[in-house]
């Protein structure tokens, strides 16, 4: 009962403040001290406030966070995108709605390598949304498959989401983690390519007559240097060669290369590259470190204990409580971007899924995969956007074919909360768990 009052003033504080269009920073860090006002004097929830937004970004391994943003800004203008989508047509070619598959196959691994699904479907997405609509697709079903698919790099690693979440819940292994994302990132490709055939084989999209093997070859070793970062930096931090931070380092490093040797990367353009990338890192930097002063609001007034004890006085259902915990995530996923979203929600539900025995680690798992299908939706959808912007379609017109996909991934996020082994397994395999 003594959390109550704190509860009630910072949640509606902060959706009334997302409502009328204030900056979800600006959101967080008022509605952190008007909860504090209700606890402490003005001066020192002002001075906490300020102190614990400081110490909240003061950590090594959030360093990989603007590394990783740099990274995959320097491949989105370094001619990797057109690499990665002839060797993704030069094995999706000859499946029926061959250029979808290839937008979802490029997503994957730009995605992948970039960290960004908004990245993976601007790049991949507006390069092949001309082709496709030159071929007669649907620009409706086109848009709806790269949006379905854009997300799934945010589990394949490295990641920079999966880092955040690593932060935000007191050390959960990177490694594990960066493991445990192939599954369901490969599984949400999978998905969209069943669901993108169904479409194409009844409305006969054409295939590409023929792709010899000296093609495949050919595209295959253009992509190699490409490729081979993933193999680089993950096999590098999940082996323990250098840390996530390090490893983003590295990966800032092999873009830069690889983007010079292509020809595709000048002074001017690299200055522009670093100026995108410092505004991208600042605000995703204050996101953080205004939750970081929330969640200690959160954690002084004992909100996620009320929170914890509630949801599980309601019923001793395990099943029923993950299915709470499911919907809930996937609401807050419609209105709110995935960062500020793991690292407000973190705090709040990882006791309650480890206090009925979800391993952190599948935990994290299951809240990116839920924060990925909000990508997807309105009204804050920002790949939503980005996609619809790209292929000139109103968000109306996507939304009816991208509904079967949403449904596919809500019921692989179920799959992926009650089958823990699907993310666990490669893990285990390597000894990390």
């Amino acid at each position: 009962m003594d959390s109550l009052l704190p509860a009630l003033v910072l949640f509606v504080s902060f959706f009334i403040l997302l409502a009328i269009g204030v900056p979800i920073s600006i959101g967080i860090i008022a509605s952190t001290i008007m909860t504090g006002l209700v606890l402490l004097p003005l001066e020192q929830i002002v001075f906490i406030t300020v102190q614990r937004m400081y110490t909240g970004i003061e950590s090594f391994s959030l360093l990989a966070v603007p590394l990783f943003i740099l990274a995959g800004n320097i491949m989105n203008n370094g001619g990797i995108a057109r690499r990665l989508v002839n060797f993704s047509n030069a094995f999706t070619g000859k499946i029926p709605g061959s250029l979808v598959h290839t937008n979802v196959l490029g997503n994957m691994l730009f995605g992948a390598l970039s960290g960004s699904a908004v990245a993976a479907s601007s790049a991949i997405g507006g390069t092949l949304s001309p082709i496709q609509k030159d071929e007669g697709y649907d620009p409706a079903f086109s848009t709806s498959v790269n949006i379905a698919s854009a997300s799934s790099g945010l589990l394949i690693p490295p990641s920079g989401s999966i880092i955040v979440y690593s932060a935000i819940s007191g050390g959960v292994s990177v490694s594990a983690l960066f493991l445990a994302g192939y599954v369901p990132g490969i599984l949400m490709g999978i998905i969209t390519m069943l669901i993108a055939y169904f479409y194409a084989k009844k409305r006969n999209y054409k295939v590409k007559q023929h792709i010899s093997n000296k093609e495949r070859l050919r595209a295959t070793l253009d992509a190699l240097p490409s490729l081979g970062m993933i193999v680089v930096v993950v096999g590098g931090i999940v082996s323990g060669i250098f840390t996530a931070t390090e490893g983003a380092g590295i990966s800032v490093l092999y873009c830069t290369i690889l983007s010079i040797i292509y020809g595709s990367l000048n002074w001017e353009s690299f200055k522009n590259i670093i100026i995108d990338s410092a505004r991208t890192s600042g605000m995703v930097l204050l996101l953080i470190s205004a939750s970081s002063a929330m969640s200690w609001i959160m954690a002084y007034s004992g909100i996620p204990g009320a929170i914890s004890q509630a949801l599980l006085g309601l019923t001793n259902n395990t099943i029923l409580i993950y299915l709470i915990m499911i919907a809930i995530l996937l609401i807050v996923g419609t209105f709110m971007d995935i960062t500020p979203a793991i690292l407000i929600f973190t705090p709040i539900f990882l006791p309650i899924a480890t206090n009925l025995g979800m391993h952190p680690v599948h935990f994290g798992i299951v809240l990116i995969l839920a924060m990925c299908i909000g990508t997807m939706t309105p009204p804050v959808g920002s790949v939503l956007f980005v996609a619809c912007g790209i292929s000139k379609v109103s968000i109306e017109k996507v939304f009816k074919p991208l509904l079967p996909y949403l449904i596919g991934m809500v019921v692989l996020l179920i799959l992926m909360t009650f089958l823990p082994e699907l993310s666990l397994f490669l893990p285990r395999l390597a000894g990390l768990l």
